[in-house]
């Protein structure tokens, strides 16, 4: 762009003369800080300035010139892109509304302009609009600014707020004549909103952009095709090619100069109000065969405004004529639209499209805007982001940008943010996204948790017992393996089990004058905490006495059982949860954080590592750039598409045990209805031929720690073909990033599924069946008898009639073979143990499913009872029916009573695992029930010995 050498002869500066005001649509940063709109004030007489995402886009998505900017930014706050956007975007407003302070001074407050647009978003949103447009005012606090605000239905009590709260609005995306005089109504109703709160009037600046050269081009192209047709009034309608829209916009001026004489406008000009000028907006030529100053030149005249693209202004100053067009020929502009009427065009339904088109193409705009931030941001920021890089089939890759580009289309990321239930069932699920402002809230209320880190510090305990189930142990645990003993602080331990070998285990790592025992249970009401508690309880009372409770700490919902029981107790303290959270989303709420806090993991660093996650995946990143959606997307294509249901985790072992997390996440969350998502969490990795066309391969990847035969074995998968995905870790304490990252995947699988992510139906099923079964031994004293439809030594076989029916055999083996000859394609196999977990017992079933894996090429689960029914078992049995289970139960070596009660930790536990076998059964799962009795390990030396034989 050049300004001219010769004012006197400039065109656009002659435009004063025809009290027209010249504004340049354009702003970039380097543009102003290098004089150029100085010199274009200066030299050209303009006299404001427009704004839009397109050219936000164009010039924050290239080059570097706001990277200083940014880093700054970034150095000082942890800010979403779009957030980050608007920081750039208001600076630069300022700074533009500064060069044309002077001009807005000598025109006393009517004129020198800069305008900035509310959200694209929230074109269709009249509330958000208004607090969007009286948020920004406030944020970039100069006189000079002027809120762009668009035309639709929607958004015209929005205009009318906004002026009655005296801020200056340039009114966009206006087509069409009604919409001109709905516009100028609220204008006018703003005004008289304002005066009626005694505000001045004569501050309160508005112009009405009225859209020109779109209306050509789409009248232009239904007359061309008619015209190719054949159609009988060729002739006729090509007369009207490139004059529909400078009528249409001369009808506008008509009507301005029409209400500028009634009493209505009369009474607030005497009260010091301005006239609301229409400007012309879109005025570069697209059609080639017209004037390039076609829509300058025919729309000159008094108290108007022209804003013009940098090209067109040139072109105008170039060789533009300056004469009053405006309110002349105004019979023929009427003959002009009455043809137009007469001929068929349909100018109504052209300008409802052009404003549909103008709102999608302005939020296509800031999609594109918001990723090129999002892009620069994630580049400045380097390591301190988890990185996500995707190998995946051309056929997967399509359909996964089809997939984003739907969700972009509709604004799901954006709704999700806003709990919008309608991205899923539109059911229940605005009831469960409180996990979304955790971190948030966390931070603020950090003083709190950072308070009791420091006194469980000064009190010196050695041990941190962790007792709970599901969400309230697996996010505990992976902070306790991920980061071990901290210095000064107590090692945390999680128990999860009610195998009384498993509790005994623990006993015998803590002494109870040195442990801090939290109990943590979102309900109160759970079995596992309460008998787990009840235990505890009862050996700190025996070794504290009366001390005992200033050892306790309680996390649970406000109201529950739990907390009225823990005030009786006189427990330490009592950390509420958030109700509006589910228990498998709720690792960065008290319910980890707590945990974390009495460990000693540096909570404002961990947390604040969470807040990059929470604010990269924030509703103003564009799916294609937003972590969460991205992920989200690929396993949701993966499952519904292309029958990659098994998402297989492997990670390095600094951060293996984030695995067990993810796989309650996910198939509690996805699996139910007959669909959803198989976490497969430990399982070695082998060669291609091990792996089936189910799979869907998550390698998370500790750059620091990596191994190259991980690595190695990766990369041959992807040759091989199997999709990947890896995640890049910097430091292990990014774990905290993606707990949230994996939250986001999965409420957005859970969309591309179809289901309610934050349910869980079947995980309720079990605990009814466990209840009945425990209901009878407290009226009995024994469990309901049952009667084995085979033994073969130690192995005593379990199974429906069903079942049973199916597995002949006159071995143990035999019966393992009928049972695994049921295996085909696309199943998995699910061992589930209810046995100790210990170092053995890992060893022994991770051997198991090897052997099953390899022999059979389906994916496998190993799950130890009864940890899994709070995880993985809501998949098994609300899930696809693909499973193939063999569940395994064994005498207890010892048993441990529940204190307070008449029963003990072996009976729950083999209350659980037949009432979870019963739901198997009921569901028609292919499963078969193996006990082992005597000695646990001669008994799975010979399951396995059976297995490989069966095999």
């Amino acid at each position: 762009m050049t300004s001219s050498a010769t004012p006197s002869a400039n065109p656009l500066r002659a435009l004063a003369k025809a009290h027209q005001s010249p504004w340049l649509d354009f702003i970039r940063r380097s543009f102003v800080e290098d004089g150029s709109l100085a010199r274009l004030v200066q030299d050209d007489d303009i006299r404001g300035v427009t704004s839009n995402p397109a050219i936000f886009q164009k010039a924050m998505g290239e080059g570097t010139e706001y990277d200083a900017q940014m880093r700054d930014i970034l150095a000082h706050e942890i800010v979403a892109p779009g957030v980050l956007y608007e920081k750039l975007a208001v600076a630069d407003i300022k700074a533009a509304a500064h060069v044309l302070a002077p001009v807005y001074e000598q025109a006393h407050g009517k004129d020198g302009f800069v305008s900035l647009e509310v959200s694209p978003y929230l074109a269709r949103d009249m509330e958000g609009t208004a607090h969007e447009a009286a948020r920004l005012w406030a944020d970039v606090a100069e006189p000079n600014l002027m809120v762009k605000i668009p035309a639709t239905p929607e958004s015209i009590p929005a205009i009318r707020a906004s002026i009655a709260a005296g801020i200056n609005v340039n009114v966009t995306l206006i087509f069409s004549l009604n919409a001109y005089k709905d516009v100028v109504d609220a204008w006018l109703s703003g005004l008289e909103d304002l005066q009626a709160k005694g505000g001045d009037l004569s501050r309160v600046a508005s112009v009405a952009s009225f859209f020109v050269s779109r209306i050509d081009s789409k009248i232009d192209a239904e007359i061309d095709r008619r015209v190719a047709a054949g159609d009988k009034d060729a002739a006729a309608l090509k007369t009207l090619r490139g004059k529909v829209a400078i009528a249409n916009a001369k009808m506008a001026y008509v009507y301005w100069q029409e209400m500028m004489q009634t009493p209505r406008w009369k009474a607030l000009e005497e009260a010091g109000a301005q006239t609301q000028r229409l400007l012309w907006a879109s005025t570069g030529t697209k059609d080639k065969a017209y004037s390039d100053v076609l829509y300058v030149e025919s729309l000159i005249g008094p108290q108007t405004v022209n804003t013009l693209p940098p090209a067109t202004m040139d072109a105008f100053r170039d060789h533009g004529t300056v004469a009053e067009t405006l309110g002349t020929d105004i019979t023929n502009a009427r003959q002009v639209m009455e043809d137009t009427q007469r001929l068929g065009l349909d100018l109504d339904g052209i300008t409802k499209t052009l404003v549909d088109e103008g709102v999608q193409s302005f939020a296509d705009a800031f999609d594109g805007l918001l990723g090129s931030v999002a892009a620069k941001q994630a580049t400045l920021l380097r390591d301190k982001l988890t990185t996500l890089k995707t190998s995946l089939p051309a056929d997967f890759q399509e359909a996964v940008d089809k997939g984003l580009n739907a969700w972009r289309k509709d604004g799901s990321i954006r709704r999700l943010w806003a709990k919008d239930a309608s991205v899923w069932t539109n059911g229940p699920e605005a009831k469960w996204l409180n996990w979304l402002n955790t971190v948030d809230d966390r931070l603020n209320h950090i003083g709190s948790l950072e308070a009791f880190q420091a006194e469980v510090k000064a009190r010196g305990f050695h041990q941190v017992l962790l007792m709970g189930m599901g969400g309230s142990s697996l996010g505990p645990e992976v902070l306790a393996m991920t980061f071990g003993k901290h210095e000064g602080f107590g090692h945390l331990y999680v128990l999860d089990s009610t195998d009384p070998q498993q509790v005994a285990a623990f006993e015998k790592k803590i002494d109870p004058h040195h442990t801090l025992f939290i109990v943590a249970s979102k309900s109160g009401s759970t079995l596992e905490p309460s008998i787990m508690l009840a235990y505890f309880q009862d050996l700190a009372k025996r070794a504290l006495k009366e001390k005992a409770g200033s050892h306790f700490v309680a996390i649970t919902d406000p109201g529950s059982k739990l907390e009225a029981y823990a005030k009786a107790e006189g427990f330490w303290k009592i950390f509420s949860g958030d109700p509006q959270i589910g228990g498998r989303y709720s690792v960065l709420s008290n319910f980890g954080m707590v945990p974390a806090a009495a460990a000693g993991v540096p909570l404002r660093l961990f947390l604040e590592d969470a807040l990059r996650g929470v604010r990269m995946c924030d509703g103003s990143v564009p799916p294609v750039s937003n972590p969460g959606v991205l992920l989200g997307t690929i396993m949701g294509v993966a499952a519904t598409q292309f029958g990659r249901d098994k998402l297989t985790i492997i990670a390095t072992p600094q951060i293996m045990d984030f695995g067990a997390w993810m796989e309650q996440l996910i198939a509690e969350s996805t699996g139910k209805h007959g669909k959803g998502i198989i976490p497969i969490d430990d399982e070695t990795l082998g060669g291609p031929k091990r792996y089936g066309k189910d799979r869907l391969f998550v390698y998370l990847r500790l750059a620091t720690e990596h191994r190259h035969e991980q690595d190695e074995a990766i990369s041959t998968l992807i040759d091989a073909g199997q999709p990947v995905i890896t995640i890049n870790f910097h430091n292990k304490r990014q774990i905290a990033q993606e707990f949230f990252r994996w939250e986001i995947a999965t409420a957005v699988a859970g969309a591309f599924l179809n289901i309610d992510p934050f349910d869980q139906p079947d995980v309720e099923s079990t605990k009814i069946e466990t209840r009945k079964l425990m209901a009878a031994y407290e009226k009995t004293g024994k469990l309901p008898a049952e009667e084995p439809f085979a033994q073969h030594g130690p192995l005593v076989f379990f199974a429906d009639q069903a079942n049973a029916a199916a597995l002949k055999g006159d071995t143990a083996t035999a019966i393992l073979k009928a049972h695994f000859d049921r295996v085909k394609a696309g199943d998995y196999v699910g061992l589930l143990a209810y046995i100790e977990r210990n170092r053995e017992t890992l060893e022994w079933i991770q051997h198991a499913r090897l052997h099953v894996r390899d022999a059979k090429t389906i994916a496998t689960a190993a799950e130890f009872g009864p940890r899994f029914l709070h995880s993985t078992g809501q998949a098994y049995k609300g899930g696809p029916n693909t499973g193939v289970f063999l569940q395994i139960t064994a005498d207890d070596a010892r048993d441990l009573p529940v204190p307070g009660t008449g029963y003990s930790f072996g009976v729950v536990k083999a209350a659980q695992a037949r009432g979870d076998f019963d739901v198997l059964a009921e569901r028609k799962r292919r499963a078969l029930r193996v006990h082992i009795k005597g000695n646990l390990k001669e008994g799975l030396a010979a399951l396995a010995s059976a297995l490989h034989d069966a095999l």
